[in-house]
């Protein structure tokens, strides 16, 4: 069903290789203008293609990176001076990225990107469109597009330009974050009367007003943080909205895993809103279901359970500051880490045959060339053992073998190349409960019936974990550590609890004013009015 659906809508896209990547002033130039097009139905799809092509960008690089490897999530040492990549990992985790950081840069480009590609999809199908429920729902959905943009830009730089007019290439200067906020919170209120309230494989990949509830909830649940005003009490109004709609349920442990398959898609009871992707299209998933795995030489084999379709490029690990959360034996959020001994699914174990030397570069005895061999066990620690400055574990299999692997992204076996078929899911039902469940736990008032220990309770019995007997705010942080791993929500959730300040791995840095990016300098060249984020 999924495959066929995302053909589809990826044909609809096609003209998003029109666009290239530019900063919110810079002009977007393409074929596609309200003289010539679009005229009938089926260019009307195609001129709102552009805007998801956009969407699914970068998210699973840059993005996917400043929100994990900036928290104790995750971690990307260099090897042996492999993936040293001038510092660009060891700054994300010391805290000490700049202006001119590469992921910092290119996750303003891609944010900007979409804002920018839908400004000009918007002013085209707002003058040649027919007014109409159509009209109204395709213009509607663009918007949405554009207000996730907003609030993943808000979130990561705080203070930003609000640029909505295609061809107004003026300096725009800074808005201060809660004018940013009430402008998002505007636009997605806008929106939501022409939003659809379907949810199957017609408006799969597609905002809906659904995706307009989870987004307001979320920005409700961190309003304290982006504006100093609690709003706990419309975080849990939002929330409501989605779970008395009755269209979403919790997948229970059978399926939970199934969620972020290469096969995940509109099947899947819980997504509120997915970023489809498709293996057979440029820049689709790399990263997430290739580096965060073991890198053994067994071609489309496996490590452990798992299938390898090929041999990853790196390791991503966790730290075991996050994965000591994992703490429920009989909880089906474990399966989704590699760890420990690795066998394949036989039983049979995983050997590796090399050399004294190979096995460890510290080796010192008389014959380091002398044949090794040992059967693959992932540990936990990780260790900057040939040298701190350059984030170095070493290059021998110590090395590549520390720290746990988290493969809830399993990889797809069907890939030939880095992309993968997995849809990246951005808000789930189970996002709504806990968020509820933490608005309720701040000061707000229930509703339906169900306290807050009841909405984190479904969520772990879904999962087969034992029930809570009392809730806290730290247990809810813990839940959200097990349920959210990999789906970029950790740092959002490190600064609300007031953890992204502390001290993990070999990051010591407390700055709070490291809870926003810094403006790229290459956005302050091209638009003199921005002004730069305190701390930097």
């Amino acid at each position: 069903m999924k495959r066929s659906y995302i053909k589809s809508i990826f044909s609809a896209m096609v003209l998003g290789t029109l666009f290239s990547c530019h900063e919110l002033n810079v002009p977007v130039t393409s074929e596609l203008t309200p003289d010539v097009f679009p005229s009938d139905d089926a260019q009307f799809i195609s001129a709102a293609g552009p805007a998801y092509v956009a969407l699914r960008g970068n998210i699973s690089v840059e993005f996917f990176h400043l929100q994990t490897l900036s928290t104790d999530e995750a971690i990307f040492p260099a090897k042996g001076g492999n993936w040293f990549n001038g510092a660009e990992f060891k700054d994300l985790h010391y805290h000490t990225w700049t202006k001119d950081h590469g992921t910092v840069t290119g996750n303003w480009v891609w944010l900007s990107t979409i804002i920018g590609t839908v400004n000009q999809s918007l002013s085209i199908l707002e003058s040649n469109m027919p007014e109409g429920a159509s009209k109204s729902q395709t213009l509607s959905e663009l918007k949405m597009v554009r207000a996730l943009a907003y609030f993943w830009m808000m979130d990561s730089y705080g203070n930003i330009p609000i640029i909505t007019t295609y061809g107004d290439y003026s300096p725009h200067p800074n808005v201060p974050r809660a004018e940013v906020f009430a402008f998002i919170e505007s636009e997605i209120n806008a929106a939501l009367p022409g939003l659809s309230e379907t949810v199957d494989i017609t408006t799969y990949g597609r905002p809906t007003k659904y995706l307009a509830y989870a987004l307001l909830a979320k920005m409700y649940l961190n309003a304290e943080i982006y504006t100093g005003t609690n709003r706990n009490s419309d975080c849990i109004a939002a929330c409501d909205q989605i779970i008395s709609s009755g269209k979403f349920s919790l997948e229970p442990a059978a399926t939970y895993l199934q969620m972020f398959y290469p096969n995940n898609g509109p099947q899947m009871k819980e997504f509120i809103f997915s970023i489809p992707f498709d293996a057979t299209a440029a820049n689709s998933f790399p990263f997430r279901a290739t580096n965060l795995h073991s890198r053994y030489d067994i071609p489309r084999g496996l490590v452990g359970k798992y299938k390898m379709p090929f041999t990853p490029d790196a390791a991503v690990s966790t730290l075991p500051e996050f994965y000591k959360h994992f703490n429920d034996a009989n909880d089906v959020r474990n399966k989704e880490w590699l760890t420990g001994l690795q066998y394949y699914n036989d039983g049979s174990p995983v050997m590796v045959t090399t050399t004294k030397k190979g096995y460890d570069q510290f080796y010192a005895g008389s014959d380091p060339s002398a044949p090794y061999t040992y059967q693959v066990n992932i540990t936990p620690e990780v260790s900057l053992r040939q040298d701190v400055t350059s984030f170095d574990v070493g290059n021998d299999e110590l090395a590549w073998n520390m720290g746990y692997r988290n493969i809830k992204f399993y990889p797809d076996a069907g890939s030939l190349n880095r992309n993968q078929n997995n849809d990246v899911p951005i808000f789930r039902y189970a996002d709504a409960l806990l968020m509820k469940a933490e608005a309720i736990q701040r000061g707000g008032a229930a509703t339906g019936g169900a306290s807050a220990l009841a909405l984190v309770n479904s969520v772990r019995t879904a999962r087969s974990a034992a029930a809570f007997t009392n809730l806290t705010l730290e247990n809810i942080y813990e839940e959200r550590v097990r349920e959210f791993a990999s789906e970029m929500w950790h740092r959002n959730d490190m600064i609300r609890f007031g953890k992204y300040e502390g001290k993990w791995g070999y990051k010591t840095d407390s700055d709070v004013n490291k809870r926003i990016f810094p403006i790229p300098n290459s956005a302050l060249l091209l638009n003199p009015a921005l002004v730069q984020n305190p701390g930097y």
